[in-house]
């Protein structure tokens, strides 16, 4: 066997392999002995196939899969062993000349290999990148000390509607004179919320309500153009309140008035755990902690994405082989065409790019990723999801247990490395280069964010 490899202009490789009969010969000829053991052949015994029918009914498929096996362990083997890197997978050369395997001989492969520019990318203490401190202000601890207070209060009995409160009563349709309608539409129970009310008369018609009041209201009026609303509150389907006009009378049985938790040590003991909190200024503190905690996150994937800008701009132009990546990626998308890799090559460019120079700096700095940094990462995720449903204080043994089936999930995998090379990248990096410091506000930090 021989192999060529020229790479002209640095980045467009061609490699050439040469397969001699006598590199294939002897594994095709062991597995053709192995098909005329088990070989059912109507009029010969087993094992006993004369082996030029073998040949004549096998053998060019089993050459084609040696051969096969030989080009794609000898290439990856080359590219391995001379540190090569390539770029995507090789694909035929397009001057590659059709190979007639039916024949013994030799055999010559051509493959067209993308390589990468060579670059530079490093940093040290003389490099200096922007990270926002985004700062803890007084309403952002004000807002978690009102959702802390809303998570855990409840509703009392009020006499008297007001705000939010909800309405409990009965619902009875009523004629065009104003009284109960004979089979009408009654509501056992019903709830109302004013501050839902659409029509601005109808709402006005609520102010002051007290337990024991009956309210005259027309629901159409109340929720226009809402019919399921209406629908909701009647108890019936949408085409049954379709052309209903009537006013209702709803007499008032309950106020129910949620009441936030009271700022006090049982809120204090709730949230953070007995005793970990003594007063309402120890509260605050403890929850600005958090709050900074959380920032940080945010400042540090802010921080990674500057080290891009400031990397790709510190190494400048690359010369990639444009061509053949692009015939690597329509490769990739079969169901796509030219057109889709002629609007997406400049984005993906500016991917690989920043891939590479991500690379050289992991190498660089010995970032390596471990089992318990995918667990950190997939108990992240986890916490998030909990988060979106309002479960900010998941016990440590239901994280691990949902992240760990995250983790057997395979199709998981490959971001899990990513994001958890991301972390340990930026935690290092922050180390290495001179941080330029740049105090922020949330709302500053975050219309910076929608401008990126």
């Amino acid at each position: 066997m021989n192999i060529q490899f020229e790479c002209a202009d640095k980045v467009n490789g061609v490699m050439t392999i040469t397969i001699e009969q006598a590199d294939y010969q002897e594994a095709v000829e062991k597995k053709l002995k192995e098909y005329r053991k088990k070989a059912q052949v109507r009029g010969f015994r087993p094992g006993m196939v004369p082996m030029s029918l073998i040949k004549r009914q096998y053998g060019t498929a089993v050459k084609a899969d040696e051969v096969n096996r030989l080009l794609g362990e000898k290439l990856y083997e080359y590219v391995r062993e001379n540190n090569i890197q390539m770029l995507g997978e090789p694909l035929p050369n397009e001057q590659q000349q059709p190979q007639d395997l039916a024949k013994d001989g030799t055999y010559v492969f051509v493959f067209d290999i993308a390589v990468a520019p060579e670059m530079n990318a490093v940093l040290s203490a003389d490099d200096t990148v922007d990270y926002y401190d985004i700062k803890v202000d007084d309403a952002m601890v004000d807002d978690q000390v009102k959702m802390f207070q809303a998570q855990t209060g409840n509703f009392v009995e009020a006499q008297e509607w007001s705000g939010n409160d909800t309405l409990k009563g009965d619902l009875r349709q009523l004629d065009a004179d104003g009284n109960t309608l004979a089979d009408g539409i009654t509501v056992a129970d019903a709830i109302v919320m004013p501050s839902y009310v659409k029509g601005d008369s109808e709402k006005a018609k609520f102010d002051g309500a007290k337990p024991g009041d009956i309210i005259i209201f027309n629901p159409k009026k109340a929720y226009p153009d809402n019919d399921a609303e209406v629908a909701a509150l009647l108890k019936k389907d949408k085409a049954e309140v379709k052309d209903l006009e009537s006013d209702f009378s709803f007499q008032i049985t309950e106020i129910r008035h949620f009441q936030p938790h009271a700022i006090d040590q049982e809120l204090f003991d709730r949230i953070m755990g007995e005793g970990v909190a003594k007063d309402e200024a120890d509260f605050r503190q403890k929850i600005a902690e958090s709050i900074k905690a959380q920032l940080v996150v945010n400042s540090d994937f802010r921080f990674l994405r500057d080290v891009r800008a400031y990397m790709e701009q510190k190494v400048g132009e690359v010369q990639f082989p444009e061509e053949l990546l692009k015939r690597v990626m329509l490769q990739n998308n079969k169901d796509k065409d030219a057109d889709y890799v002629e609007k997406n090559f400049s984005g993906s460019i500016a991917e690989l790019k920043w891939h590479l120079i991500k690379e050289q700096l992991v190498k660089a700095n010995n970032i390596k990723v471990e089992d318990d940094d995918l667990k950190q990462v997939a108990r992240g995720v986890v916490r998030q999801q909990f988060a979106q449903y309002g479960m900010s204080d998941v016990p440590d043994d239901v994280l691990d247990k949902y992240a760990d089936e995250q983790l057997k999930k395979r199709e998981n995998i490959e971001a899990y490395v990513d994001r958890a090379i991301d972390v340990k990248l930026m935690r290092t990096l922050k180390q290495v280069v001179k941080l330029n410091m740049k105090p922020i506000s949330l709302d500053d930090f975050n219309k910076l964010e929608k401008e990126a």
